[in-house]
């Protein structure tokens, strides 16, 4: 039966390795949402901008367009600016409707969120008092709310607990030691044995 530390030691290297896989998932995923996020205000402020102008200034701003652009007849300038404004709002409503239907932002701030929780979890599990079996309920509790975020290669998928039972990890040298996350410390695992003596002097 493993010890305490040894369940420690196998539940960090989950959390750590779940955390790589959201970081991925929020790296590859973050610039794109916002990129249509950004695009989006830009369409929907461009179908505004061509339908307030001529709304607001009428046959002067028709004839102003028709001199800039040297259009023989302001017929020609209504006609481009609601095409103008019918091709950006028909872009628009796509980009909105594929966010909504994929649920971008929900997800994004879903991934954010796991992402803090678990950090917060690994430090109480390896620097606090939380026990493995109450630290496993809330690693399945946060990971339950990013069940998009595939898992890294190799990582094992930890089971419901049940009381009194353990599940050991993969053998030696199935997977690495947790992945390295920038600016956070990870607890080296345990020396196999003691250190030998050292050589005597002479």
């Amino acid at each position: 039966m493993p010890d305490d530390g040894d369940l420690r030691r196998d539940l960090v290297w989950r959390i750590e390795s779940r955390r790589a896989a959201v970081q991925t998932f929020l790296r590859t995923n973050r610039p794109r949402i916002r990129r249509r996020a950004t695009l989006t205000v830009v369409l929907s402020s461009l179908a505004a901008l061509f339908t307030a102008g001529p709304a607001f200034g009428g046959e002067t701003f028709s004839t102003s367009v028709q001199n800039a652009l040297g259009l023989t007849t302001d017929e020609t300038v209504w006609r481009l600016l609601c095409l103008l404004a019918l091709l950006v709002s028909v872009g628009a409503a796509v980009l909105t409707n594929l966010g909504k239907s994929q649920d971008d932002i929900g997800r994004l701030s879903n991934a954010e969120a796991a992402n803090t929780e678990l950090e917060g979890l690994s430090s109480l599990l390896q620097f606090g008092h939380l026990t493995v079996e109450d630290a496993v309920k809330l690693y399945q509790q946060y990971s339950a709310k990013i069940p998009f975020v595939d898992d890294g290669p190799g990582h094992p998928v930890l089971a419901a607990p049940v009381p009194g039972s353990y599940v050991p990890p993969p053998g030696p040298g199935r997977y690495g030691p947790p992945p390295q996350v920038p600016g956070y410390y990870v607890v080296p695992p345990q020396s196999p044995g003691p250190y030998p003596p050292p050589p005597p002097h002479g």
